[in-house]
């Protein structure tokens, strides 16, 4: 595992290996479903399932009622619905997230995935692997692994023409 200076991150790019490294995986995989988590799985998720030809298998996840920090933090002021227009029931979902980091955001999507059926497989995708897991979670598909000072956040951003950056900011 190469760990890349997150300065330097071109997100276009990652996406690009990302979206290489899923089809690949996804070859000769039946029933297949795309689930991002808001806000940017959420992106990477519409744009990966555009790219798949799976637009209508494509759902959304806001999984802020189910992370384990919700009494102390409260409900985030920017709360999306989720929305899954699909049978999850024996299917093979392929979860999204931006940024994989301590792994609590994953537990959190899984708990609200079974909500809405038994998948016959979840495989996890992530842009970015910073590290530093709490839970025992790894991705299935990681475009990149980086190492980001404590107390900073590593923030993905969509423009309005849909093309993606990778930020630093304050946590």
């Amino acid at each position: 595992m190469t760990l890349l200076n997150p300065q330097q991150l071109d997100a276009e790019a990652l996406y690009a290996t990302l979206l290489a490294d899923v089809r690949a995986g996804l070859t000769g995989v039946a029933d297949v479903a795309i689930v991002g988590i808001h806000s940017g799985g959420a992106w990477l998720a519409e744009r990966l399932a555009a790219d798949l030809g799976l637009t209508e298998r494509c759902g959304v996840l806001d999984v802020s009622f189910y992370r384990d920090d919700y009494a102390k933090k409260g409900l985030p002021a920017d709360v999306k619905p989720t929305r899954i227009n699909f049978d999850v029931n024996a299917a093979t979902i392929l979860l999204v997230d931006d940024v994989l980091y301590t792994g609590r955001t994953t537990r959190a999507a899984l708990n609200e995935l079974f909500d809405y059926g038994r998948p016959a497989r979840i495989m996890l995708a992530a842009l970015v692997d910073r590290g530093e897991r709490q839970l025992p979670v790894a991705a299935d598909f990681v475009a990149a692994h980086v190492k980001v000072e404590a107390g900073k956040a590593l923030v993905l951003q969509q423009s309005d023409d849909g093309k993606f950056t990778l930020t630093i900011d304050q946590a």
